[in-house]
């Protein structure tokens, strides 16, 4: 019979001392949770006053809305579907588009961009897993702005040219 025992000496003689948790400035690029997407069930009107079943998109304190037949086409395929504002007064209600979703190049994941509030990103296995019925909550976590793309934002008073999709 063999019997192994281990003393605290020998453990932390394995791990170097560069490897303690200090801040460092590369943590800082690191992917952040910033929500979730949750599969409720629940039927949105949209303005026209049709009836979609949405899956609730919560990031950052805000709560945004996927139709779940878009999410559906833009899993098998690579088109742009609109994540669009929810609200709740008696019923759920679709309002204005807040930002588009597609699929990734590598195609692993769900990129979300949110005009104004960054990008976002959530794995394809767990958004599957949702949407047809195995899981009911996916993580998003927040895509990290590299400093170049901090430069691009746009600044107070600064004039932009507005699109609608």
């Amino acid at each position: 019979m063999l019997f192994f025992t281990f003393t605290l000496h020998t453990l932390t003689g394995y791990i170097p001392p560069e490897l303690t948790p200090v801040y460092d400035r590369r943590w800082s690029y690191m992917m952040e949770k910033a929500g979730y997407l949750q599969r409720t069930g629940c039927h949105a009107l949209d303005g026209d006053g049709h009836s979609h079943e949405v899956l609730e998109l919560h990031i950052c304190g805000a709560r945004y809305a996927v139709r779940r037949s878009d999410l559906a086409k833009a899993v098998s395929g690579r088109t742009l579907i609109q994540v669009e504002e929810l609200t709740r007064n008696w019923e759920y209600y679709l309002g204005v588009t807040s930002g588009l979703a597609q699929v990734s190049v590598s195609g692993k994941a769900l990129n979300i961009d949110l005009f104004g509030a960054g990008s976002f990103t959530l794995s394809l296995t767990t958004l599957r897993a949702v949407l047809y019925g195995k899981e009911r909550l996916a993580v998003i976590v927040r895509i990290p702005e590299s400093p170049a793309q901090r430069l691009r934002r746009v600044a107070v008073g600064q004039q932009t040219i507005g699109a609608v999709v």
